[in-house]
């Protein structure tokens, strides 16, 4: 079983990406509302994955990516984020985050990241 953690506050925007994810059964599936939550959740019970959405309420998601690396070094993230592949790959440089995914992650962006992760953990 796959534990995923994913922490958005506009869970409407995401909901075909959050189907997609909890349709798979190797996949639980958690959401929060704010980065607080789900670092407190990190430090309860590690997960396989962590995603951050890129508007919180109370934190900016690649300084959210720092505190959870910081709690679990092992964890995986990725960051939905506005910016360009080649933008993203510098400002999110030494985090080591498994990937960016588009402002409206679908079904499709949900199998990728998925595919990326098994390959990662060594389950493809």
């Amino acid at each position: 079983m796959l534990h995923i953690m994913l922490v958005t506050g506009r869970p409407q925007a995401m909901s075909p990406f959050i189907e997609a994810l909890r349709s798979d059964a190797e996949v639980h599936l958690e959401c929060f509302t704010s980065g607080a939550d789900v670092l407190n959740a990190a430090r309860a019970a590690s997960a396989q994955l962590v995603v951050v959405d890129s508007l919180l309420p109370d934190e900016e998601p690649l300084g959210l990516v720092s505190k959870l690396i910081r709690i679990n070094a092992m964890v995986n993230t990725a960051v939905v984020s506005p910016l360009t592949e080649e933008e993203f790959h510098q400002a999110s440089e030494g985090l080591g985050v498994l990937g960016r995914l588009p402002e409206k992650p679908g079904s499709g962006d949900a199998s990728e990241l998925m595919r990326k992760l098994r390959k990662l953990l060594g389950q493809c």
